[in-house]
């Protein structure tokens, strides 16, 4: 069996607590299109979450973006990592100590900052893998009934250096590119951990005998994963704003940068600046196939991406006097209240008000352009980006 609107992907960039923003945007096309079915799912990061889960619901479009809205809007910082006092302390100061040990092992040293255990126990319960060894078995039937050709989930190997895009699907064929590499597999919930593990912050995760990291580090073509698998047509859903206009906005902060501002940037360029770079690279690609009219076999490959209308990190200012209260001490502690934009912080901002924030805002964003969304999804007009 083909599912129908076969060449058709949805792909989710990473950004945390960002992913969020994307919820609200499948929220708004499942309202007007429930029985939408998209068979090329692609995640990083945080966005894996959102694929996995979809890729693994097997009931209808709509019932699995609005159970996918529920797990969001009911998930707390406490959920993602351990919020007490003493698991907080604890893991900041062995990481000191080990850092200042001058290579000595120090016992009992943490493998990340945080401690995201409730995280994974977190997937577990929502995607109802209890009693399944972790497989999200879900996608397997999907396959069968002809509803998904392939889901991908992209992590980073800190051992080989290289881009790792799992891949469960129908005919799955491996490739490798210069750091990046695709394996067919049977998912679960370690590949979705692995994926979603930020640099320094969260531990990475052990698959296939290699430690993985967070999928946006070594992800230097976000894009190429649904290519690979056949899409024709791709949604990207981004989670950074671009103020409109080619200006360069101007400084936000007063003095010398907090470390905070520093993190965010840095973060922004693993998560967020190759997603958008990729998709600039694609749009020329389809400019010169246009322009030269040979195409060796090669066909354009249609864009339509979708993007804040806000700054999250702007946004995320006002909800940070919520945080939990010794989380709140630590994350000062690195300037977030120096700066205006605070992009650190609306990484690892998993608290209910803020969530739903951005899933309002997405659903918003969608809604402004919602015959054009729903135009492409449905394949009755065709967009370059």
């Amino acid at each position: 069996m083909k599912a129908p609107n076969s060449d058709l992907a949805i792909v989710m960039s990473g950004g945390g607590a960002r992913a969020a923003y994307q919820v609200g945007l499948l929220q708004a096309i499942a309202e007007r299109a429930p029985d939408l079915q998209v068979p090329i799912l692609t995640g990083v990061s945080a966005g894996a979450i959102n694929a996995a889960h979809l890729a693994n619901h097997t009931g209808p479009f709509a019932e699995s973006v609005d159970d996918l809205r529920r797990l969001w809007l009911e998930l707390t910082t406490a959920d993602v990592f351990r919020t007490d006092w003493w698991s907080l302390f604890s893991h900041v100061f062995r990481s000191g100590l080990q850092l200042v040990s001058g290579g000595r092992h120090v016992p009992g040293a943490p493998r990340g900052l945080v401690d995201t255990q409730p995280l994974r126990d977190f997937l577990h319960r929502t995607l109802r893998v209890e009693e399944q060894g972790g497989e999200l078995r879900g996608i397997r039937e999907n396959v069968a009934a002809g509803r998904l050709s392939a889901v991908a989930i992209t992590t980073s190997s800190y051992s080989t250096g290289s881009s790792m895009t799992w891949v469960e699907g129908r005919e799955i064929l491996p490739w490798r590119r210069a750091h990046r590499v695709g394996r067919a597999c049977q998912l679960d919930v370690e590949h979705v951990m692995a994926s979603a593990s930020l640099p320094l912050f969260f531990p990475a995760v052990a698959l296939e005998g290699e430690w993985h990291g967070d999928g946006g580090i070594r992800l230097t073509a976000p894009l190429s994963p649904a290519i690979h698998l056949g899409a024709r047509r791709i949604l990207a859903v981004s989670t950074r704003h671009r103020p409109p206009g080619a200006r360069t906005p101007p400084p936000v902060i007063d003095g010398y940068p907090p470390p905070a501002q520093i993190a965010g940037s840095l973060l922004n360029s693993v998560f967020l600046d190759q997603f958008d770079a990729d998709a600039l690279r694609l749009e020329r690609f389809n400019a010169l196939l246009e322009e030269t009219g040979d195409r060796n076999g090669m066909r354009p490959i249609d864009l339509l991406m979708i993007r804040p209308s806000r700054d999250l990190g702007t946004l995320a200012n006002a909800f940070e006097p919520r945080l939990p209260r010794g989380f709140r001490f630590l994350t000062r502690g690195l300037g977030t209240r120096e700066t205006r934009s605070n992009d650190l912080l609306s990484l690892i901002m998993f608290q209910q008000d803020y969530l739903k924030e951005l899933v309002d805002l997405g659903r918003a964003d969608a809604l402004e352009r919602i015959d054009e969304v729903l135009a492409f999804v449905r394949g009755e007009s065709l967009h370059d980006g």
